[in-house]
């Protein structure tokens, strides 16, 4: 058995992304207990990192990148798994120091899989990816946290990206009225078909702001960090919450106590790589109830392996839109 996948490789001068078939022993000398045949992966901000050697994701080398994959299973040591299974890998360090499923058979953990939902199909469940998934747990944790569609605009930070996107379209869904902090604002045709109806240019929070600012978001996810991420807490309103699940500005955080002790808002941080099976359970639940799956087909586009290093380098760049969902055996 050869695996045609994206594999990473440097030394201490030169670095290379290239397509390899990779056989099946190399795979089985990753720490696994199940193979899987690959059906799909994604390509997320983190995968764009490793695939254009642009930050510190990669710890092991060589790599075969991909954080997100959908498949079947070949084989598994876990009887809770049988042949034809098809399960959904998110996270676990796959993609760095584990490969990953940006090829055409993974050897995984079984404790890493969750079972797909039924009402989503292989290609939907990469759509939605890590990204969504993540944004799942945000929206959720905003839930919990008692905000409800009444007390006022959600604010969605990189909306045009995964998370945003799918974050969007669970909030509006759940009939929350949202404003999308975007650096596209001249061209938000992509953003008002999800259902934002408000807008603000995302380079209005990349400065240092005010510790304490006008009050306007009743809660906000945040995928950009450092003074965006200040700036934002610093708008919250009384007793709101901010939930950070990434860093694409910095990963500092320039911010003073005045809108926690003041105001009492809450700063929840967002953990989708090592999150609980049960945890894992219930957000991917959360999707296949309120998501509308017709409209992931607006957010995602099918690419293949070859396709993968382009497409990383305009996710840094920050040039794209919506979903890249990668079928691995084209």
């Amino acid at each position: 058995m050869l695996a045609k996948a994206i594999l990473l490789e440097k030394n201490q001068t030169t670095f290379s992304c290239h397509i390899q078939n990779i056989t099946e022993e190399a795979l089985l000398q990753q720490t696994g207990d199940t193979l899987l045949q690959m059906q799909y992966s994604s390509l997320n901000y983190k995968d764009a990192l490793a695939i254009t050697n642009t930050g510190p994701v990669v710890r092991q080398w060589p790599m075969i990148p991909g954080i997100d994959g959908v498949g079947t299973i070949i084989h598994s040591n876990n009887k809770q798994y049988q042949s034809g299974d098809s399960v959904i890998l998110n996270g676990w360090g796959c993609g760095e120091i584990h490969w990953g499923c940006l090829s055409q058979y993974a050897y995984l953990k079984s404790d890493w899989l969750i079972p797909l939902p039924t009402n989503i199909s292989a290609q939907q469940a990469m759509i939605i990816g890590t990204a969504g998934y993540t944004a799942a747990l945000c929206v959720q944790r905003i839930i919990e946290h008692g905000i409800t569609p009444e007390q006022g605009n959600i604010l969605i930070t990189g909306a045009t990206g995964g998370v945003g996107s799918v974050a969007i379209m669970l909030l509006t869904q759940l009939g929350y009225t949202i404003t999308a902090a975007t650096s596209k604002i001249n061209n938000t045709d992509y953003l008002q078909q999800l259902g934002v109806q408000h807008f603000i240019d995302s380079k209005t929070l990349a400065c240092a702001g005010k510790p304490l600012q006008k009050e306007q978001w009743a809660a906000a996810i945040d995928v950009l960090g450092s003074h965006s991420l200040a700036n934002i807490c610093a708008q919250i309103q009384y007793g709101g919450i901010v939930t950070a699940c990434g860093l694409a500005q910095s990963m500092d955080f320039p911010a003073t106590v005045a809108p926690f002790i003041l105001r009492g808002i809450t700063l929840a941080g967002i953990d989708s790589v090592m999150a609980p099976y049960p945890k894992r359970i219930a957000a991917w639940d959360f999707l296949a109830k309120n998501l509308n799956t017709k409209q992931l087909q607006h957010i995602g586009q099918i690419i293949s392996l070859n396709e993968c290093p382009k497409i990383a380098q305009d996710i840094i760049n920050g040039t794209i839109k919506g979903r890249f969902i990668v079928d691995v055996n084209h």
